[in-house]
């Protein structure tokens, strides 16, 4: 019955509900971050809470009867403390305990140990204090290194924002050519020699999109959509005009009202009507002005 349910929500009079990327300011992201989100949410991770087996059949050890082997992925909770730290890619388990053999099972939630360790970035040249679990010690020593286990392992894999967040720093570091060793010359090209292969996997685009949540790309794309549409006040435009016509009208004055255009300022606003009021009572130009004025004086 459930999962009729599930399937009613999904198909609705027989058409297929809408994903986040198929509608709003979703579907105007970019590839680069929909391979991202693919690569962070849709793909299986490592198993980490369970060994996978890899037959499809097994004999039970009590009955000796042949059963299909199910390994199914353990569901994992990330809170928000996951994202503010590196958890190698665990999480917090949901699940029952049977605490007394006469009692039900009661719901408990397994939380992995945490501690708080210093890392250190050779690209960035930085070192941080994040909370990790001992998992993710063993990973980086594993790896060799801090940014060889961020620049390995899959967005799945390490599941965090801020493990994403840096991820995307080192390809960027990697990319500008590690401007944090600039002062170490030396250092700089070996570790460019050692890190630049990653970039391999990656585009600009890519790079530029990578380790953001769903609204934090929401907002980047307002962002870009914004400074595409920059809509230019009014009072600017008809600023120009009027310095242009002054201009073409062969007034000096104009020169004067160009360069206060170019930094507009609240302080320029009093040297803005002195020197128009300059130009209404000059006799030269109170004949040309009368015509672009709709409020002054006809002359008769």
């Amino acid at each position: 019955m459930a999962h009729a349910t599930s399937q009613g929500v999904k198909l609705l009079n027989g058409f297929k509900a809408p994903s986040r990327f198929e509608k709003g300011l979703g579907a105007q992201l970019p590839d680069a971050y929909k391979k991202f989100w693919r690569e962070w949410k849709l793909t299986k991770p490592a198993a980490v809470h369970y060994i996978p087996k890899e037959r499809e059949w097994e004999r039970d050890e009590v009955t000796h009867a042949i059963k299909p082997v199910q390994s199914i992925p353990l569901p994992l909770i990330d809170p928000p403390e996951s994202h503010q730290g590196i958890w190698g890619g665990e999480a917090v388990i949901k699940g029952f305990q049977k605490r007394q053999q006469t009692k039900r099972r009661v719901p408990h939630f397994w939380v992995p140990t945490l501690q708080r360790s210093v890392v250190h970035s050779l690209v960035l040249n930085e070192y941080m204090s994040v909370v990790v679990t001992q998992r993710t010690l063993e990973q980086i020593h594993e790896c060799h290194g801090f940014d060889h286990y961020l620049l390995k392992n899959l967005a799945c894999d390490l599941r965090s924002t801020l493990a994403l967040r840096l991820k995307r720093e080192i390809l960027k570091a990697l990319q500008s050519g590690c401007p944090a060793l600039a002062a170490e010359p030396k250092l700089q090209s070996e570790v460019l020699k050692e890190y630049s292969p990653y970039l391999e996997s990656y585009t600009s685009e890519e790079i530029e999109w990578y380790g953001h949540s769903y609204l934090e790309a929401i907002r980047k794309l307002q962002n870009q959509l914004r400074a595409a549409e920059q809509v230019v006040p009014h009072k600017v435009e008809f600023r120009s005009k009027l310095i242009e016509q002054l201009r073409e009208a062969g007034i000096k004055e104009a020169g004067k009202l160009e360069t206060k255009e170019a930094q507009p300022s609240a302080e320029h606003k009093d040297a803005d009507i002195e020197a128009l009021t300059k130009l209404e009572s000059s006799p030269s130009s109170s004949s040309w002005l009368s015509k672009i004025n709709p409020f002054g004086k006809k002359e008769t």
